[in-house]
């Protein structure tokens, strides 16, 4: 008689069956130890690609590519790397293209563009045609140093940019017809003796955010520049103020120095100062000759960020005055007015000996509104006084 199963049995098996296969599946193999003294192969990186806006990498086999030549120039002497401009047959625009060496630059380059690029140095070979450049920009390179060969080759130059690369000294053999030399956000902590001693023709000097300090500046360091309008040296490590500023100037910028005190009668040699800056400095009343800035060709000041207890005297010739964020706890009128208020009857019979102040700032002081009756009877043309 033929052997069969109930139907109960056989569902149990089955369900048995299922189970045991799914359990079975779940099971992995065990990972392999590693042997006693071996290291673990580490993970490989894969570099990531440039991109701009990200902190350049320190060497140089990792600076991004210098970017692809462009089409044939109508000019044949235009570098590869470079754009000639159709209509503008004198300038060479070589900017923000890469670069790490300057490319021979033609005889007929009047304006050279060099700016934003991983230029470390100018060789002659690049400029030795190059006699007739009257306007180099070099900011935001890498140069360390100029030679003084390429310097001297270049006696027609007028403007001459290094913003922002690796100098550590003004190079010498400036050429003498220079107007504009602008050497800010560098490393400059040396002025050789003579730099500027054949530049009269000199009108803007800019060396802020250096590291110039004050045995950097002797007696002769300006002399030669006879011609010198603005003069910046913001943003440095000076105590002093620079001595033997040339007399021709017409602004000054000491802003962000230590400087904490001015010589008595700095200002009066200077027959055209009319603007000047020492924001952020450690000036104090101690430090402040009485009449340091009662000079009459001065038309703007800035003493914000100071140790100043009081207003010094000024000029009824100022028109700008900045005394903010000082330790100013009371202002006095009659004090501080250039003239004698009891003459003030009619402003329109002599408007010459009206204060000129138009704008005075004076918040971040210990002072409270409201504004003193006598400051305004003083300073009639007053437009704006911020308390």
């Amino acid at each position: 008689m033929p052997w069969t199963m109930k139907p109960s049995l056989f569902w149990a098996l089955l369900l048995f069956f299922i189970l045991f296969l799914g359990a079975h599946s779940q099971i992995r193999p065990p990972k392999r130890r590693p042997k006693p003294g071996s290291k673990p192969k580490p993970t490989p990186r894969v570099p990531s690609p440039y991109r701009p806006g990200l902190e350049e990498p320190a060497e140089p086999t990792d600076l991004p590519p210098p970017l692809p030549p462009g089409p044939p120039s109508i000019f044949p002497d235009c570098p590869r790397e470079c754009y000639c401009p159709p209509d503008f047959p004198s300038a060479l625009y070589c900017d923000s293209r890469n670069l790490r060496k300057v490319p021979v630059i033609p005889s007929r380059i009047h304006y050279l563009y060099l700016q934003n690029n991983f230029i470390t140095d100018l060789p002659i070979e690049s400029f030795k045609n190059a006699t007739g450049l009257r306007w180099v920009n070099l900011d935001n390179n890498r140069i360390r140093k100029i030679d003084q060969k390429v310097l001297e080759k270049l006696q027609s130059l007028v403007f001459l940019y290094m913003e922002k690369n690796q100098l550590q000294e003004v190079p010498m053999a400036l050429p003498r017809n220079l107007e504009q030399l602008r050497l800010s956000q560098n490393q400059i902590n040396k002025i050789p003796p003579g730099a500027f001693s054949k530049l009269e023709n000199l009108v803007l000097l800019d060396l802020h955010h250096n590291k110039l300090s004050d045995g950097v500046f002797k007696p002769d360091t300006f002399q030669g520049l006879k011609n010198l309008m603005q003069l910046n040296l913001a943003h440095n490590i000076l105590r002093k103020m620079p001595p033997k500023v040339p007399t021709a100037i017409h602004q000054l910028f000491l802003d962000s120095n230590n400087i904490e005190n001015i010589p008595n009668g700095y200002f009066k040699g200077f027959p055209n100062l009319s603007f000047i800056r020492l924001n952020y400095n450690q000036l104090s009343d101690k430090g402040l000759p009485k009449n340091s800035f009662n000079i009459s060709n001065l038309l703007v000041l800035h003493l914000s960020h100071n140790k100043l207890s009081n207003v010094p005297a000024i000029n009824n010739r100022l028109e700008h005055l900045y005394l903010n964020n000082n330790e100013i706890q009371k202002i006095n009128g009659t004090q501080i007015c250039p003239n004698n208020l009891v003459a003030f009857h009619d402003f329109s019979s002599d408007l010459e000996n009206v204060p000129h102040l138009r704008y005075l700032r004076l918040d971040g002081n210990q002072l409270k509104p409201p504004i003193p009756l006598d400051l305004m009877m003083c300073f009639r043309l007053l437009q704006s006084v911020i308390i």
